[in-house]
């Protein structure tokens, strides 16, 4: 390996030596054939990144005007940057805030008056030696900055998440939480903020890690049995308990899967769309929960033609709200197309508002369930019934004793989704809607914080529906072929590797070798 390249070795077989102080004489060949980088003779993390030899510098804080920025150095020329921007002869002690004036190296001019902290690798976020200048969030403050580090040899700008990066492969943070971090940070209610931190706590990464670590056993226990099961130096019924391990690691891996994709919900906000016919209220309840006139109403039918839609925080928890045409068959092109894509928002929506104008319901109570159930069959696919909230609105129109009637017969028909009659003009009914409302959307994300953590990102499901398929591969061929199973389980390790991005094979050596003392 030159100049930090990495070589990537393929193992096939190793073979020991007879030992003559031992009574067994054994030609120890593993069939493993990984393939895996190796860097001065170590594993290293499966995505390769940049050499870090240079030194990078960023704004580490948000863009715009505040009252403090933070600027980062990492790399080897961290302490010079240190030194030049801050007049110092000798480094501070490590973490430790000082006040200095900060100029420029080669004008001297003075830049702004802040803080400056040491931190010495690895211990720092990026594993390297690193600077963090904390200064005055103007502008132009900034500019002198990062100007003035950029004239220094050696320095060139951080390109987008090279700090993380850097960090990912000095071995701070897998990407399991590195993609919590990320969460955290664009977090807008407190359910994301709990979840994401979990995440970034290593929640996740423990669960895959785990699994990873039984599978690497099982892996080795197989690769021993093939090829030193001739000798008898295998334990007797160690396949056996392979089998176990497998199925029950199946198990667990399919029931984290089947998680209704709550964990993604709550990252990515759970889209409810308000549905219904044209002129029942559907824009007027679309203001009233953005609480603003974010859409026209009018009195004349068809005013809305297209999908508007807005991110809310209900109880905590993130909303994509949208308001859609209304559904009825037109000749005109226009609502045509609008009513179209509010059939296609419906399909793909994780929980639709069905507005039905109250006043519009028959005469006797008793008949309500029986009209409101052939109409949402108008409105709703067949597979979307469960995941639906009847609002009955103008409910001002109706005089209080037959709203009360309709309520009893409604709930107890089951035959009707959850109803809530309300007024979007006088507003009464609407706290229990929203209610309802609130325990449904939290059903769809789950608890954060409650039991094992969740998945939240596709990347994540799709390298998990690999695993229980290799999985699956073990057992298929377990009887007729061995080597072949090993290889399902090789392959159910190297996805769970790609989640949290690391895939290491001299791990499987090392149980081999601990748990079965070959040779002696």
């Amino acid at each position: 390996m030159l100049n930090g390249a990495v070589n990537y070795i393929t193992v096939n077989f190793l073979q020991a030596a007879p030992r003559t102080s031992s009574s067994h004489h054994v030609c120890c060949r593993l069939r493993l054939g990984f393939r895996f980088p190796i860097v001065l003779g170590k594993p290293v993390p499966f995505c390769e990144g940049p050499a870090a030899s240079d030194t990078v510098f960023a704004l580490s804080s948000g863009q715009g005007r505040c009252g403090v920025a933070v600027v980062r150095v990492s790399g080897p020329s961290s302490q010079d940057a240190l030194r030049s921007i801050a007049g110092l002869t000798r480094l501070p002690s490590p973490r430790t805030a000082l006040l200095r004036s900060l100029v420029h190296p080669q004008s001297k001019e003075l830049l702004d008056r802040g803080l400056v902290l040491w931190f010495p690798g690895p211990h720092s976020f990026t594993g390297e030696d690193s600077v963090e200048f904390h200064i005055h969030g103007g502008p132009a403050v900034i500019t002198g900055i990062l100007q003035a580090l950029g004239s220094l040899p050696g320095l060139r700008p951080a390109e987008a998440g090279e700090f993380t990066r850097r960090a990912f492969h000095a071995g701070k943070l897998d990407l399991t939480e590195i993609e919590g971090m990320g969460d955290l940070i664009h977090a807008e209610t407190e359910a994301q903020r709990r979840q994401a931190l979990r995440q970034m706590a290593g929640d996740l990464a423990c669960l895959y890690n785990g699994w990873s670590q039984q599978l690497k056993q099982s892996l080795a226990h197989v690769e021993a049995f093939i090829d030193f099961s001739e000798g008898e130096l295998i334990e007797d019924g160690v396949l056996n308990q392979v089998d176990s391990a497998v199925s029950q690691l199946r198990v667990e891996v399919e029931k984290h899967l089947s998680d209704e994709r709550k964990g993604e919900r709550l990252r990515g906000g759970v889209q409810v769309v308000i549905a219904g016919a044209t002129n029942v209220g559907k824009s007027s309840l679309f203001n009233t929960l953005c609480q603003r006139p974010a859409a026209i109403v009018s009195p004349v039918a068809g005013t809305t033609r297209d999908v508007l839609e807005m991110p809310l925080d209900i109880g905590g928890f993130p909303v994509l709200l949208g308001d859609t045409a209304g559904l009825r068959d037109t000749a005109d092109c226009v609502e045509k197309e609008g009513v179209h894509r509010a059939q296609l928002m419906v399909e793909q929506a994780d929980l639709t508002l069905v507005v039905v104008d109250s006043a519009l319901l028959p005469g006797d109570p008793l008949r309500a369930p029986s009209v409101l159930s052939r109409y949402l069959k108008t409105v709703l696919p067949d597979e979307k019934d469960k995941q639906c909230l009847l609002i009955l609105n103008k409910s001002d129109l109706l005089p209080k004793e037959h709203i009360a009637v309709i309520q009893r017969v409604l709930e107890q028909n089951s035959d009707v989704p959850p109803v809530s009659i309300l007024s979007c003009y006088t507003k009464e009914g609407l706290d229990d809607f929203l209610t309802l409302l609130q325990a449904r959307v939290k059903a769809l994300c789950g608890d954060p914080l409650v039991s094992s953590p969740s998945l939240t990102q596709t990347r994540h499901r799709s390298h998990l529906q690999k695993c229980v398929s290799a999985l699956g591969e073990y057992c298929r061929y377990r009887e007729s072929d061995l080597a072949l199973a090993a290889d399902g389980l090789r392959s159910a390790l190297t996805c769970l590797g790609r989640i949290t991005g690391k895939v290491d094979a001299e791990e499987i050596l090392d149980v081999i070798f601990r748990d079965f003392c070959i040779g002696k």
